[in-house]
């Protein structure tokens, strides 16, 4: 047989396959899919814009600021409204008269994020100095925003959770697993996080979507706050939009491997050591510790 024989026919199967299956999507009206590459411009962007001088052009002075940061925020609006469309019209099987109500939806939501930066770099701010704080092999606060994996990993968590927020479709989600892909940690866009976040060393955390997390938290690398297996419908899917997650109250920290599972709460000031299981509610200030046996 030679080489490119037979071509043909693995297309013909591939496109009858794919038809049939989840794997191809046309979005109604042939609006393009949402973009993972301008999606990843339009994160890089965004920390351009956070952290002035130190991602992309690092020759921001006091006197041109005020210009930088206005023309990245105007790039990273056309960017966003761009994509929220992109992301509404993946699940939309309205008429195509409505496709100007999408569009004008999507500059208000982009807008809308766009007055959130302000807030959102207050919170970076907390969590930057965490990682000063928390971390004694940290020199300066620039080094945690240079080089620790969890800011990248915080960063990307807090853009995606404020786009989730205000209702943005499937962006969110693009963003945090872009994120997790770069970093090893996992954050669902929809947990919420309270200020003062810090992740040390991070490789391996995930922490599920309804998690909630309280100010001033520090987690270690293999951290996970995750679910127990979850009640399915009548069909034999699993049920959707329960809270299944830990919530972690304030000052608590978490070391490295700790397993945290179910809709429970880790009481203020709480320590829970590396390396056990947890299933039940922990009183606040409690510490608790894997026992070994002989």
């Amino acid at each position: 047989m030679k080489p490119k024989e037979g071509f043909e026919k693995v297309v013909g199967h591939l496109c009858d396959l794919s038809k049939h299956s989840a794997l191809y999507h046309i979005p109604w009206h042939d609006m393009d899919l949402p973009s993972i590459d301008e999606i990843r411009n339009l994160t890089d962007v965004l920390r351009e814009t956070l952290f002035p001088g130190y991602f992309g052009d690092s020759k921001v002075r006091a006197e041109t600021l005020h210009h930088i940061i206005g023309s990245r925020i105007h790039t990273a609006y056309n960017l966003l409204s761009k994509q929220i469309n992109r992301g509404f019209c993946f699940y939309c099987t309205e008429p195509q008269d409505k496709c100007k109500d999408c569009k004008e939806k999507s500059q208000h939501m982009a807008g809308e994020f766009i007055r959130k930066l302000p807030y959102i770099k207050k919170m970076l701010a907390s969590d930057a100095l965490a990682a000063y704080n928390g971390d004694p092999a940290n020199k300066h606060i620039s080094e945690a925003i240079f080089c620790y994996p969890s800011m990248t990993a915080i960063t990307y968590h807090r853009i995606a959770h404020e786009l989730l927020l205000l209702g943005v479709p499937l962006i969110p989600r693009i963003i945090s697993e872009i994120a997790h892909s770069i970093t090893g940690i996992d954050i669902h866009p929809g947990a919420t996080i309270g200020e003062g976040f810090f992740i040390d060393h991070g490789t391996g955390v995930v922490i599920g979507e309804t998690s909630v997390i309280g100010n001033n938290v520090r987690i270690y690398q293999g951290v996970t706050l995750g679910a127990k297996s979850f009640p399915l419908d009548e069909e034999g899917n699993p049920v959707k939009g329960i809270k299944r997650h830990p919530i972690v109250e304030d000052d608590v920290i978490i070391y490295a491997n700790a397993t945290i599972l179910g809709r429970i709460t880790i009481g203020r000031g709480a320590i829970i050591g590396g390396n056990v299981w947890v299933s039940e509610d922990v009183p606040p200030g409690t510490r608790v510790v894997l026992k070994l046996t002989t």
